[in-house]
C-alpha cells in the first residue's frame, strides 16, 4: 500500500493572511514557520512514501524548498484543501493508494493519529474517506467554548454514528452539553482533528462536485462528501497526554507555543 501525504498550504488566507510563514517558537525559543512544523510532523510519520506541500504562492514554495521540502505548485482556483490535494496527486501523476491531507495548520499532530488513521481506511474496505475524531477533555473542551464566546471561529467539532460514520461537522461546539467539566474530565465532545485520508477515486471526484449549502455555510470542505451522500468514516484517536491545537487565529500562537514549551518540542 502506497500512501502519499500532501501538505496544502495558501498564502491567502481570509482569516489569517500569510499563516504558514507565521514563525512558532518552541521550548528552546527557536522559531520555525507554521509550514516547516507541519512538514517535520509528517516527517515523523511511519509508513509514508512520500511528503509534498502543496500550494500556488512562491513564497511558500521558497520557503518550503529551503528547509528542503518536496513542493507541488497547484492553481490559485483551488477552493479547498481538498481540492488542492486532488489536483497536486494529478500532477504527481497518481499511483497511490491512499492520500492524506495534513493541513499546513497543524503543527501539533502527533504521528500516530495520521497511521491510526490510515490504518482505520485500509481496515474499511467500503470507506473513501476518513478523518480523526479526539475526545475533549473539560480543558479542550473550554478552548472551545470560549472562542466562541469571544466571537472567534476556533476548531471544529464532530458528531458520528455507532458505525463511526460522521453525522454532522460544525464549527459550533455540539453536541450541547449543559455542563461543567474538570480539565482532566472526559467529555461527551469530539474535536474533528483537521487530517483527511482519502482513497484517490473520492479525491478525484471531489472537485467535480459544487459546494453545497452547508459547506458554504460552515466553511468546512468535508461537509460536501456528507452533502453528497458519501460517508465520512471517524477515527478515533488517542491523546497519549500530548495536547492537540490547530493554527486557526493570530490569537492561537502564543497557545501553540505554551504547549510546544510544555510538551518540551524545540
Amino acid at each position: 500500500m502506497k500512501v502519499l501525504v500532501v501538505i496544502p498550504a495558501r498564502y491567502a488566507s481570509t482569516r489569517y493572511p500569510g499563516k504558514p510563514l507565521v514563525a512558532l517558537r518552541g521550548a528552546t525559543g527557536e522559531a520555525r514557520s507554521l509550514i516547516r512544523r507541519s512538514w517535520e510532523a509528517a516527517q515523523a510519520v511511519e509508513g509514508i512514501d512520500r511528503v509534498v506541500v502543496a500550494t500556488d504562492d512562491d513564497r511558500i514554495r521558497e520557503a518550503a524548498e529551503g528547509f528542503g521540502a518536496e513542493v507541488v505548485m497547484t492553481s490559485e482556483s483551488c477552493g479547498n484543501g481538498t481540492e488542492r490535494c486532488a489536483e497536486a496527486l494529478d500532477r504527481l501523476g497518481g499511483g497511490y493508494d491512499i492520500v492524506v491531507n495534513l493541513q499546513g495548520d497543524a503543527p501539533l499532530t502527533p504521528a500516530w493519529f495520521i497511521e491510526d488513521l490510515v490504518a482505520g481506511l485500509a481496515a474499511d474496505p467500503v470507506a473513501e474517506v476518513a478523518t480523526p475524531v479526539l475526545r475533549c477533555d473539560g480543558r479542550a473542551l473550554n478552548s472551545l467554548l470560549d472562542d466562541r464566546r469571544a466571537g472567534r471561529v476556533g476548531g471544529t467539532t464532530a458528531v458520528f454514528g455507532r458505525d463511526r460514520k460522521a453525522l454532522y461537522f460544525s464549527k459550533e461546539v455540539i453536541p450541547y452539553t449543559g455542563h461543567s467539566y474538570g480539565d482532566a474530565e472526559a467529555t461527551p465532545v469530539f474535536h474533528h482533528v483537521g487530517v483527511y485520508a482519502y482513497r484517490p477515486s473520492a479525491l478525484a471526484a471531489y472537485p467535480r462536485w459544487e459546494a453545497g449549502p452547508l459547506e458554504q455555510l460552515e466553511g468546512l470542505e468535508q461537509l460536501r462528501f456528507l452533502e453528497r451522500e458519501r460517508p465520512v468514516l471517524c477515527v478515533e484517536v488517542a491523546a497519549r497526554g500530548r495536547q492537540f491545537w490547530e493554527l486557526n487565529n493570530p490569537e492561537d500562537v502564543p497557545r501553540i507555543e505554551a504547549m510546544l514549551a510544555e510538551m518540551g518540542v524545540d
